[in-house]
């Protein structure tokens, strides 16, 4: 795995990130859909706002069942969105990624920001396994790494 900013070093080990990238792919053993997570640096406005140009950057929206789901973490400034493609967010509503958000922003208080995307990756995965579950011709339509903003 390439070196990462130093931003993020303060926060995850290479380590952290190669098991959030493991988890993500074993939660997509179980369903069609896709789940990315994208570290900022910086989110100077709501994280929401961000996480949508996030989603789209990371083509996220052309899945072709439209059920991508991107955890989006601004490291600095503590923020975090979750955000759901149509295809899902119909499926679980906004009560639920609300929930999600304030559980993951539990653990990164409590200074266990990789129990907290771990936690977010099994969740979102369980939930679209439920919803989504893998097809026999299923591919991998987005890479499982952590992406970072540079």
């Amino acid at each position: 795995m390439a070196k990462h900013p130093r931003w993020v070093r303060a926060l995850f080990r290479e380590e952290d990130l190669d098991a959030v990238a493991e988890a993500i792919a074993a939660a997509e053993a179980h369903t069609s859909a896709e789940i990315r997570v994208h570290l900022d640096h910086r989110c100077p406005g709501e994280p929401m706002a961000r996480a949508v140009a996030v989603f789209e950057q990371l083509g996220m929206h052309r899945t072709a069942a439209r059920h991508g789901v991107l955890i989006y973490v601004s490291v600095a400034d503590h923020k975090l969105a979750v955000l759901g493609d149509v295809g899902i967010h119909e499926r679980v509503g906004q009560p639920y990624w609300e929930r999600l958000v304030e559980r993951v922003l539990a653990d990164f208080r409590a200074r266990r920001p990789r129990e907290g995307l771990l936690h977010a990756v099994r969740e979102v995965g369980a939930v679209l396994a439920r919803h989504f579950p893998r097809r026999p011709d299923d591919v991998n339509e987005l890479p499982d790494q952590v992406t970072v903003d540079r």
